[in-house]
């Protein structure tokens, strides 16, 4: 027992004499210092490379997400063309009908089928020798409609943005079918004769419709596809305002009315009127007073 005793005691002597000297405690605090300033480090070190895998996850998930979603930036904007291949050799031989036209106009931009005239809500276009030709789209679109109808000949619909379609008809072949993705200036299909307007021979029919009306494709040729789309607003505005008369229309009416009326208003008759009652009365009692 006092050997054990002794050896305890031993080993408590020499653990005291180790802490009593000067350099044990600052090296156990540098030890310290040191472990503790590396997990720091570490711990940062880890964040942050989540942080970052975490960044690039997100945007990563972002654009794919919303790659669907993005806008083409600096997308430009369409001028209506004609819908031909080559617009030397062709040329308008039926005008869209105008309300406002002379009546030679008019009579021209009629359509004897069957015996009916009916207005043509387009322009057919034709070559001056009567031969076919190729038809192209005036501005780039999705096809809706392909077929071939049995007064129309091949009809070809493609629809636009902002409620606008453009329609060809009179086609004898088409190279195009329902859903297609079509650009501008793209062969669509070959002019051709339809029991419609017989008269017309070779010829292809192009319509412009915004929200299903038919509008003058010629008001829009060469011009920015925006601009049909604010000539139908303005268009509206007008229809919405009543119409004011004219400076003359305003002298016109003024004149009937002095005419009708002596040339003096209601006003001044009825200024006179009482001025002749006040001469009368005050004539009558002179005379009273005078006899």
């Amino acid at each position: 027992m006092k050997e054990e005793e002794k050896n305890r005691t031993s080993k408590i002597t020499k653990l005291q004499q180790f802490f009593r000297k000067r350099w044990v405690f600052p090296a156990i605090y540098l030890t310290s210092a040191v472990v503790v300033l590396t997990a720091v480090l570490w711990y940062q070190s880890a964040s942050n490379n989540d942080v970052k895998d975490q960044l690039a996850d997100d945007g990563k998930k972002s654009a794919y997400d919303n790659r669907d979603d993005a806008v083409e930036v600096g997308k430009p904007v369409e001028n209506v063309a004609m819908p031909v291949a080559d617009s030397e050799n062709v040329s308008v031989v039926k005008k869209f009908f105008e309300t406002d036209a002379t009546k030679e106009e008019k009579e021209a931009a009629l359509v004897n089928y069957n015996n009916t005239y009916s207005m043509s809500k387009g322009i057919d276009l034709a070559e001056k020798d009567g031969k076919t030709f190729d038809v192209s789209a005036s501005l780039s679109g999705t096809v809706i409609k392909a077929a071939k109808d049995p007064v129309l000949g091949y009809v070809v619909e493609v629809e636009h943005e902002n409620g606008l379609s453009t329609v060809y008809q009179s086609l004898s072949e088409v190279s195009v079918k329902q859903g297609d993705k079509i650009e501008q200036n793209q062969v669509i299909g070959k002019a051709g004769k339809n029991l419609y307007n017989e008269e017309g021979g070779n010829h292809v029919h192009f319509e412009i419709r915004k929200d299903g009306v038919a509008l003058n494709p010629l008001n829009f040729m060469d011009k920015p596809v925006s601009s049909i789309e604010k000539a139908v607003e303005e268009q509206a505005a007008e229809m919405k305002e009543p119409a004011q008369p004219s400076v003359e229309e305003k002298s016109k009416t003024e004149d009937k009315a002095k005419d009708q009326t002596g040339g003096k208003d209601d006003k001044t008759k009825r200024e006179d009127s009482s001025e002749g009652s006040e001469n009368q009365d005050g004539t009558q009692s002179d005379d009273s007073s005078q006899s």
